[in-house]
């Protein structure tokens, strides 16, 4: 079972005082050539504080964002989960998982980032900027990592549960038995909107859950059924989607 997540674009300062990034280091080891890749074009991107304005999408106040990337070779790192910020990692919690979880989460749980590809959670990464529809000199993001996402999940072999953004996705589609899991809220009349917002706290808490209890389900009916015990919500959707139902009322 691998349970994929989306990145976050705020990150923790910080890590290990005595590490610097090592691509070696860092699982899913079939990726390091396009990671290197994308962190040629990042660094060519850095040398120009306009373009990086630009190419990232950063506001006047988010300069340090910019420092940040040149500083990727250098600066300390951190696991995965850690690293990253946010309504889905919030509701993660990594920092406070014991060392099991932690060990159960670093077989089966991974996040997609648009410079690193594929992470397991553990893997220790540097704080950077780059995002989806960030736009760097000579590399499309989606075209660059479209393949080797969906190869590299697709080798695994495993049950694939997609927590990702639609735009993640996009830069990496799953391969066919593969998941998708939506948020979805139900009022008093049983109709049912996807959810923006909250959905990433749902996502980040369903993990947290699964991470928990320690189960590597290999069928999608059984992940169903395990949730089902747990007083989770999960249900069939769409062709090749599952809903996290959520109550409104």
């Amino acid at each position: 079972m691998l349970l994929v997540l989306p990145p976050s674009e705020t990150k923790r300062d910080g890590g290990a005082s005595d590490s610097v990034l090592d691509l070696s280091a860092l699982g899913f080891e079939e990726l390091v050539a396009p990671r290197r890749g994308a962190l040629a074009a990042l660094a060519r991107l850095s040398r120009s504080v306009s373009g990086s304005m630009a190419g990232l999408g950063l506001g006047v106040t988010q300069r340090d964002e910019i420092d940040r990337n040149r500083a990727i070779r250098s600066s300390p790192t951190m696991p995965a989960l850690q690293r990253y910020t946010g309504v889905v990692y919030d509701g993660l919690d990594y920092p406070s998982m014991s060392a099991q979880q932690r060990v159960f989460a670093a077989q089966h749980v991974a996040v997609h980032s648009a410079l690193f590809g594929l992470l397991r959670a553990d893997d220790p990464i540097p704080a950077y900027r780059l995002s989806h529809d960030s736009r760097l000199p000579g590399l499309k993001l989606r075209t660059h990592w479209r393949g080797p996402i969906s190869s590299a999940l697709a080798s695994r072999n495993t049950l694939v549960l997609d927590l990702r953004s639609e735009a993640y996705t996009a830069l990496g589609p799953t391969p066919e038995g593969s998941w998708y899991l939506r948020v979805v809220s139900e009022d008093e009349a049983g109709r049912r909107v996807a959810l923006s917002h909250f959905n990433k706290k749902a996502k980040g808490e369903f993990t947290r859950a699964v991470v928990e209890a320690g189960i590597a389900h290999d069928t999608i009916d059984s992940l169903l059924q395990w949730a089902r015990s747990r007083g989770i919500q999960l249900e069939f959707g769409a062709p090749g989607e599952v809903e996290l139902v959520l109550r409104s009322h």
